[in-house]
């Protein structure tokens, strides 16, 4: 009988304890596991309704919609994780300060990562370029799809992924071919010295205001641009759009070759002449 109060006495002792410390710490796990998931969960949602809204809104800058997106999501898991610590009884007012103190020693630690964040913020601020822009960057060709605090994020022209840190960027120099609305084509024709020259600048005259995509303002110019060794050569500058910039390009140097096969208009090949005078049989008559 003694026995069987030993036992009981135990299991109330087990009882007690679980009742005091492991119920509330379960209770406390369980709220914080559960405010974590939604917390988590209203993140994603957010963000990716901003996102949404952001990239079919009108208003808003298509080059800041994935920054807008991440600083919202990152705001809503931070303000879940103080909620979850608070769960465990943590002075949430201490932790925040404990974070901007350890903030400010990775800050140092990372000053090429930091320098990266500055640029960023740099290119949003001025925006030499947007998302969609083709652009040169220090040589590299590309086509802008997301600006980061980080990196920047193209893909070349045969459609190869590019990421480029920031301080690369800012402090290189930036070629934006899609900034302004319109772009001129710079083309150069050889004809012949036998050729008529004013023939052929009306040819080509011709060719251009046939093309829909060459603006009419500015106005075209057609001019001898240099006198070579065997061949005139015939400046062409018209306008278009910047978006029909490399088509018409292509498609005008075409047409215009054609055209001049057509009309007689030759393209001399590079040649020299060469005298020779006073030899004979390889030796020099004198």
């Amino acid at each position: 009988m003694g026995i069987v109060m030993g036992y009981e006495s135990q299991l109330s002792e087990i009882n007690e304890v679980v009742v005091q410390t492991v119920i509330p710490y379960g209770l406390d796990i369980l709220g914080a596991v559960i405010i974590f998931i939604v917390g988590w969960l209203v993140a994603g949602w957010v963000s990716k309704r901003i996102y949404k809204a952001c990239t079919e809104s009108v208003k808003v800058d298509q080059t800041l919609t994935p920054l807008i997106a991440k600083i919202v999501k990152y705001v809503i898991l931070f303000a879940t994780l103080l909620a979850v610590l608070s769960q465990f009884g943590f002075e949430t007012t201490s932790l925040v300060a404990l974070l901007g103190a350890a903030g400010l020693a990775i800050g140092f630690a990372l000053q090429g990562t930091l320098s990266n964040v500055a640029s960023g913020v740099m290119l949003l601020t001025f925006r030499p370029f947007e998302v969609g822009n083709f652009v040169n960057i220090g040589g590299t060709l590309g086509i802008v799809d997301e600006i980061g605090l980080f990196l920047t994020k193209m893909h070349t022209l045969d459609n190869v992924f590019l990421i480029m840190p920031n301080s690369r960027i800012w402090g290189n120099e930036i070629l934006n071919y899609s900034k302004n609305e319109t772009r001129r084509v710079d083309l150069v024709f050889s004809i012949s010295y036998s050729d008529d020259i004013d023939k052929a600048m009306q040819l080509v005259k011709d060719e251009l205001s046939s093309e829909k995509r060459v603006l009419k303002e500015p106005e075209p110019l057609i001019a001898v641009g240099a006198l070579g060794d065997s061949s005139v050569d015939l400046m062409v500058r018209p306008w278009t759009l910047s978006a029909d910039w490399w088509m018409t390009q292509l498609d005008l140097t075409k047409k215009i070759k054609q055209r001049f096969d057509k009309e007689g208009i030759t393209i001399p090949f590079p040649q020299r002449d060469v005298h020779l005078s006073g030899t004979e049989n390889g030796k020099d008559e004198s």
